[in-house]
């Protein structure tokens, strides 16, 4: 998966017709180190989508312009408009991103 290198790289990426999901996470977060065991299985289960990672300690204005406000949270955009959000406290396991991802 791509990390996000800059706020015009990110603004391009989401303005993508295409679903691009932007996971925020931060190299320290015990709940983001969990995500990483699990995510590229996902990741192979959605290919249809575009991801990247954004460090949110990189970034915090974009966390902030985002409305993230724990982490790991991931963050689907198509046309530019954030469409889903799945915040932190619901990103836990593998069966809640699964459900969450399903929905879209």
């Amino acid at each position: 998966m791509k990390k996000v290198q800059t706020i015009e790289e990110f603004n391009e990426q989401i303005s993508n017709n295409q679903l691009t999901v932007e996971i925020f996470t931060t190299t320290w977060c015990p709940d983001c180190k969990r995500l990483d065991m699990f995510i590229d299985e996902i990741v192979a289960e959605h290919a249809d989508k575009t991801w990247y990672m954004v460090d949110k300690d990189e970034f915090p204005e974009l966390a902030e312009e985002h409305n993230v406000m724990g982490i790991p949270s991931l963050l689907v955009y198509k046309n530019g408009e954030k469409i889903a959000h799945l915040h932190s406290a619901n990103a836990k396991t593998p069966d809640q991103v699964r459900e969450f991802l399903n929905e879209l």
